[in-house]
């Protein structure tokens, strides 16, 4: 992808145009000819291939994943969610219509991934990962993992959080301390995170100036007309983050509660640490 300059916010919670652009500001990373490239993170609960009309579809699910064009994605609700808690997608056809593969994790043998996160990237290596259990009244989970990517290395929090207030606060507190926040790699927070509100009664306040900007959402649900950002992309340093919108298609509407959400990331092959964005 080519770099893109940066944009201001051009989206509102359920307005027809679902995109958001973002101004740089002082944070922007400084403008060397060349030195950086552009990926697609996206996110996408899949509602364990259930669609709006009550088909199990697996086949469906990945159509939209071959949509998104995505060289980093994270699942949500993969796998079943109870008994031996089995993968619900052809990982092996993903990979082959799409180029994604899964980032290996431990755990249960039929699983896709951890709670129901899985993480697919294109193009790059696997340096790192690690699974998490999340604080909260549900059983939930996160994965942190560190990709080499042509672009450049990235680290990824996906993450899934709870449907209670007080168990999001908790869970954001926890992804903070997986974040490391000493280390100077370039980082993103992606998932459902089941927030849809902004400032003081956001549960995701703490995650607050290490992730941002907290003010970039679209809607994402309700698929059909979505007007709550249930589903977020943050990054570490901001300036990371240059495009925000929802994927939104006659086939995403309707495969999935949830409407994908992707985000351009800029990367810099050469590192792209904090040092480097301040």
């Amino acid at each position: 992808m080519a770099s893109r300059p940066g944009f201001e916010i051009s989206a509102e919670a359920g307005a027809a145009h679902r995109s958001s652009t973002l101004e740089q500001g002082d944070t922007s990373l400084p403008p060397e000819a060349g030195a950086h490239s552009e990926i697609v993170v996206a996110s996408y609960n899949v509602h364990k291939c259930v669609g709006l009309d009550r088909r199990f579809d697996p086949q469906r699910t990945m159509q939209v994943i071959s949509e998104i064009g995505a060289d980093v994605i994270a699942l949500q609700e993969a796998d079943q969610r109870f008994g031996d808690r089995a993968g619900l997608l052809d990982l092996e056809a993903v990979e082959r219509e799409t180029g994604l593969v899964p980032v290996p994790l431990a755990g249960r043998r039929k699983s896709h991934g951890w709670h129901g996160n899985v993480v697919m990237f294109r193009k790059g290596s696997v340096s790192s990962a690690r699974q998490i259990v999340l604080p909260g009244a549900e059983p939930r989970g996160a994965v942190v993992v560190d990709l080499e990517l042509e672009a450049g290395p990235l680290r990824i929090i996906a993450a899934h959080f709870g449907l209670l207030r007080h168990s999001r606060k908790l869970q954001a507190g926890t992804l903070l301390t997986a974040a490391e926040l000493h280390s100077d790699k370039p980082t993103v927070l992606v998932g459902d995170l089941n927030e849809w509100r902004l400032g003081k009664r956001s549960s995701l306040r703490s995650l607050e100036p290490a992730f941002g900007p907290m003010h970039a959402i679209v809607p994402s649900f309700p698929s059909r007309f979505p007007v709550l950002a249930l589903d977020r992309v943050m990054a570490r340093p901001h300036s990371l983050l240059t495009e925000l919108e929802a994927h939104d298609t006659a086939l995403a509407r309707i495969a999935s509660d949830h409407l994908p959400i992707k985000a351009v990331i800029r990367l810099n092959a050469k590192g792209n640490g904090l040092a480097e964005a301040a």
